[in-house]
C-alpha cells in the first residue's frame, strides 16, 4: 500500500506548469479550474490533455459545454491560479477577461492560450483525463515568464531568450 502523504510529497517534487481551464456555463458565467496536470498529446490531430478531479464543481460544466480555453499562466497570475483553485461561483470576479470568437472566456496576461473542443474523456482514478482537440492558439507578442508549481509553491521562471 502506498502512503498518501508520501505519494503527494514525492509527486509534488516534480515541477510543473500551472494552467487555468475556463468555459461558460448556461448562464454565461465564467467557470473553470486550476490544473497542473496538463500535457501535449498529439500533433496530428493536434491534441492536449488535462486531468480535473471528478469532485471539481467545474467538471460537469466542462463536460456539458464541450469547449474550453486552457491558459498557460504567467508568473504574474497567482491571483488567477488561486481564484480558480477554489470551489464555488464567481471565480473570475475582479479578473480581466474577454470572450473569444470561439465563445471561450480568455483571461488576460497568460503566456499562451489553447482553445479546444472536447475530443475524448477517459477515467483516471479520482480524476478524469480530458482530451481536447486544439482549434486556436494565442501567443502574445511579448510572452511573459511562465509560472511553475513545485512542493506546494508557485513561482515565476526567469525569461528565456
Amino acid at each position: 500500500m502506498i502512503d498518501a502523504t508520501l505519494y503527494k510529497h514525492v509527486l509534488g517534487s516534480f515541477p510543473s506548469g500551472v494552467t487555468v481551464i475556463t468555459t461558460l456555463d448556461d448562464d454565461g458565467s465564467v467557470v473553470g479550474l486550476t490544473a497542473s496536470a496538463f500535457s501535449s498529446l498529439s500533433m496530428e490531430p493536434p491534441l492536449v490533455l488535462f486531468c480535473p478531479n471528478y469532485s471539481s464543481d467545474s467538471y460537469p460544466v466542462l463536460i456539458k459545454q464541450k469547449r474550453f480555453a486552457i491558459h498557460l499562466l504567467s508568473g504574474e497570475q497567482q491571483a488567477e491560479a488561486y481564484a480558480f483553485a477554489k470551489k464555488g461561483k464567481d471565480k473570475a470576479e475582479g479578473l480581466q477577461w474577454s470572450l473569444s470568437a470561439l465563445g471561450n472566456p480568455l483571461l488576460a496576461g497568460a503566456t499562451a492560450i489553447i482553445e479546444c473542443e472536447l475530443w475524448r474523456e477517459y477515467e483516471g482514478g479520482d480524476h478524469a483525463i480530458m482530451v481536447g482537440k486544439v482549434h486556436n492558439l494565442i501567443v502574445p507578442d511579448d510572452a511573459p515568464s511562465p509560472m511553475v508549481y513545485c512542493r506546494g509553491k508557485m513561482a515565476s521562471l526567469p525569461a528565456f531568450a
